[in-house]
């Protein structure tokens, strides 16, 4: 099996799929099949209270697409829910994921809910976010560009709370509050996530909230 990235930022990522090759994608990620590929939709392999946990604290579908190949040289597009790139993550670690980044999954990869607990949780964008279990290729999107940075055993590095995608669990992070009060309440970068290596971050140059502030004063008023 082959996949391409294509139209990178408003992207999807199409498959070649040859017989039996088989991929696991969020409900509604699906854009085209070209061939004989099943549609075969099920609960998460995690298991039932894990499938539950992913959608009613991850933000992700109870249920999700298994699209399986029965013949040779077939196509599937997916796509995400953002407005930005798709990047491809090889998991062979723990992975930490922004709730609605994540678009599919090969291999027996599968995703659990991760207690933030009440700290990381107030003063972060989730009380919940997604973990990995397994192994495998995970497809993410994110608003604008995704970036990687890869941290050294003890380089430091301060993310803006909303620009998270995904973070490996070698890396260790805390999310506080950002300078003073005046920033705060005037600079526009009131929590960050604090983040030491070893690990990999990768981040999105935009920012949903802002998006969100920026259209507000356009939306219709009752």
């Amino acid at each position: 099996m082959e996949y391409e990235i294509i139209k990178n930022p408003m992207g999807l990522i199409q498959f070649s799929m040859n017989k039996d090759d088989s991929i696991t994608a969020e409900a509604a990620a699906m854009v085209y099949i070209k061939g004989d590929i099943e549609t075969n939709t099920r609960m998460r392999k995690s298991g039932f209270f894990k499938s539950l946990k992913a959608a009613a604290f991850g933000g992700e579908s109870f249920f999700v697409n298994e699209f399986i190949a029965h013949e040779d040289n077939c196509k599937l597009g997916l796509t995400g829910n953002m407005l930005g790139d798709i990047e491809v993550i090889h998991v062979d670690e723990e992975f930490i994921i922004q709730s609605g980044a994540f678009i599919g999954s090969t291999g027996g990869l599968t995703l659990d809910t991760k207690w933030q607990g009440f700290t990381k949780g107030i003063f972060g964008s989730n009380l919940f976010m997604l973990k990995t279990i397994g192994e495998g290729d995970m497809f993410v999107n994110g608003w604008g560009g995704i970036l990687s940075k890869k941290l050294e055993s003890g380089e430091k590095m301060i993310l803006d709370n909303y620009q998270l995608v995904a973070l490996s669990s070698s890396a260790q992070y805390r999310v506080s509050k950002h300078g003073s009060f005046k920033t705060t309440l005037f600079g526009g970068e009131a929590l960050v996530i604090e983040i030491t290596g070893p690990g990999i971050v990768y981040m999105q140059t935009k920012n949903f909230m802002e998006f969100v502030r920026a259209i507000i004063p356009y939306l219709p008023k009752r």
